[in-house]
């Protein structure tokens, strides 16, 4: 089992990123989310989305992140647009299996002012 997320990086504020998280080893999937840490901050979920497509967002990011899955592929997408310097951190992905949670490891993301 194992979920291997990519996409971060450094972008200038206002920039943009897209976040992917691929799981392997995962017969099903219910829920996936995106969660993030800050240095010095606890962490956070950004965002999730259920098996039927239902999202969920932190107040921070509605507007400007979206959400998306790929059953197939068994992906989890995180789609950042007009990043701000409060966005920078770890972002993780986790997976719900019907039992139990799988996190993965991070990808960081920094904004630059």
């Amino acid at each position: 089992v194992q979920l291997q997320a990519s996409g971060g990086g450094l972008v200038q504020a206002g920039g943009a990123l897209k976040l992917s998280c691929v799981a392997s080893g995962i017969r099903s999937i219910s829920s996936m989310a995106w969660y993030r840490q800050a240095p010095g901050k606890q962490r956070e979920m950004v965002s999730r989305i259920s098996f039927d497509g239902g999202t969920n967002y932190a107040e921070s990011v509605k507007g400007r992140f979206t959400i998306s899955r790929d059953d197939v592929k068994k992906t989890v997408y995180l789609q950042m647009n007009n990043l701000k310097t409060e966005d920078t951190g770890t972002y993780v992905c986790k997976v719900n299996n019907w039992s139990y949670d799988i996190w993965g490891r991070g990808t960081q993301v920094t904004v630059s002012s």
